[in-house]
């Protein structure tokens, strides 16, 4: 399975903000000049590197003297211009020292939920990966709302992931891997060598997340299921190890690998699958459950008991059954009203009851991802 991880091509690397700042003493530049050096190792070897980096707030609070993260999201917004300033020179600097430019990316909810601005990010990463530049990526907290926030650079990276195809996330970390127990509670505690993305029993050997940063092992459980949607294998290890990035690219059993069971979806289902922020809900009855789950089938109008949400035409809505669980999410034909008005109804009627004719589908099949 090791084997696979040292073919992969283009790597998306996530550092936590526990190694960035030294565990919040300012940056560690010595451990950031050493990870520049590795990955420019890397693509000495021919792979394509995306860097996405925690450290900005917690740099803003060392830089601006405050004693913890702040829970006041303006508080939280200016240390992360504070530290956004800190973070990129080191990273510049570092890359300029082995003739490599970097790219500073900062993403925000809105570019990854918007199907334009979706494309236009992947376009740019691309680009700059195939004219060599590492991109060294990072939430806009700056300009996140507490709503609309990605919420973890580990959920960052997992969507950075489905948006260049990645073949492989290594998310760096102060811990050894994922273990079956606390190892900070428990001595006992086993390091999981390798297990699949998609294991339901990985999130009952999650713990929590430190005060630097807002991600734990939850966070990176969720993000390996989210990227091996698009065939990406997550390697989760100690960014403290010496030279982490070459071992595990000649194959040495570090960390935990979390690796995908399916096939890559397609670019456009890779973004429904990303969504974070949904417009609405259509409730399913379990005639149209069946359909989707057996048959592959579009969404009609006649399986749709109810309607959740104000949204328009071509925005996202999940698909749910009659307890609420998620069946699947896909691009509605028709805004919330219109559906209210057909739902229930068999197609050959849209025309009369709306006074137009449209699409025969709710939610066509090719802009449908059904739930694992």
């Amino acid at each position: 399975m090791r084997d696979k991880i040292k073919q992969g091509k283009r790597w998306v690397v996530k550092v936590g903000s526990s190694l960035v700042t030294n565990n919040g003493r300012g940056l560690d530049r010595e451990a950031i000049e050493d990870w520049a050096e590795q990955l420019v190792a890397m693509q000495k070897l021919g792979i394509q590197v995306v860097l996405v980096s925690s450290g900005a707030v917690a740099e803003g609070v060392a830089r601006l003297g405050l004693k913890s993260r702040p829970k006041q999201v303006q508080l939280q917004q200016a240390a992360a211009a504070v530290g956004q300033m800190g973070l990129i020179q080191a990273y510049e600097s570092s890359f300029m020292r082995h003739g490599v430019h970097a790219a500073q990316i900062l993403l925000s909810h809105d570019d990854l939920s918007d199907r334009t601005r979706y494309l236009n990010a992947r376009s740019t990463l691309t680009t700059l990966l195939e004219m060599g530049v590492v991109p060294v990526v990072n939430e806009n907290d700056t300009v996140a709302t507490a709503e609309l926030c990605l919420g973890d650079n580990d959920t960052l990276a997992a969507l950075v992931a489905n948006l260049i195809n990645a073949d492989v996330m290594l998310i760096l970390t102060d811990q050894d891997g994922l273990f079956n127990a606390d190892p900070r509670s428990n001595p006992q505690a086993e390091l999981v060598g390798s297990a699949s993305a998609m294991d339901n029993s990985l999130s009952m050997m999650a713990g929590k997340g430190t005060s630097l940063g807002r991600g734990g092992m939850m966070t990176k459980i969720s993000a390996a299921k989210l990227a091996s949607r698009s065939g990406t294998d997550t390697l989760i290890a100690n960014g403290r190890e010496q030279k982490i990035l070459s071992r595990l690219l000649e194959g040495e059993e570090i960390g935990t690998l979390l690796y995908t069971d399916s096939e890559p979806v397609t670019a456009k289902k890779q973004w429904l699958a990303s969504q974070l922020s949904l417009k609405g809900s259509l409730v399913l009855d379990a005639g149209a459950v069946r359909v989707l789950k057996d048959s592959g089938r579009s969404l009609l109008a006649v399986g749709v008991m109810s309607v959740k949400g104000k949204f328009t035409r071509g925005e996202v809505v999940s698909c749910v059954d009659e307890e609420g669980s998620e069946v699947a999410r896909g691009l509605v034909n028709y805004g919330s009203d219109e559906i209210e008005k057909i739902r229930g109804r068999s197609s050959e009627n849209i025309d009369q009851l709306l006074g137009y004719a449209g699409e025969a589908e709710i939610v066509h099949r090719d802009n449908l991802i059904l739930n694992d």
